[in-house]
């Protein structure tokens, strides 16, 4: 099932991660660019990670199947997260501030999502999708 939403907000997701380190790589200190791609991926694969594991519980229990999502794969995912973050900063290669930053990328799609709505809904006096 191909969602538009999704695939507007994941591509969103990429843009912003990929516009902000490009310009960082610019304008600031390698540590501040890494940061901004480690928490920009990790916002992609989070956002994935958790549509997938969404739409199988959905699948499942549409078709009268016991759904086999649990609490250990959403702790899980903030498990592989946590650990990415804590071996790049160890390992000194990141700004810790800047990969929240980065992992916020989910928020800016969000925000353009809800103005394209806007836009449909006010302006245009079209339904949203």
């Amino acid at each position: 099932m191909h969602d538009p939403v999704h695939t507007r907000v994941f591509r969103t997701m990429a843009l912003t991660t990929a516009f902000s380190v490009v310009v960082s790589a610019f304008v600031a200190p390698w540590r501040v660019t890494t940061g901004l791609l480690v928490g920009g991926l990790l916002a992609l694969f989070s956002h994935s990670w958790l549509k997938n594991s969404a739409a199988a519980a959905i699948h499942l229990s549409a078709v009268g199947g016991r759904p086999q999502l649990g609490l250990a794969q959403f702790v899980l995912r903030y498990a592989v997260i946590g650990a990415v973050v804590f071996s790049a900063y160890t390992l000194d290669l990141i700004s810790l501030p800047f990969v929240f930053i980065g992992l916020s990328s989910f928020v800016v799609a969000m925000f353009a999502e809800a103005l394209r709505e806007f836009y449909f809904a006010i302006i245009e006096r079209e339904e949203t999708s």
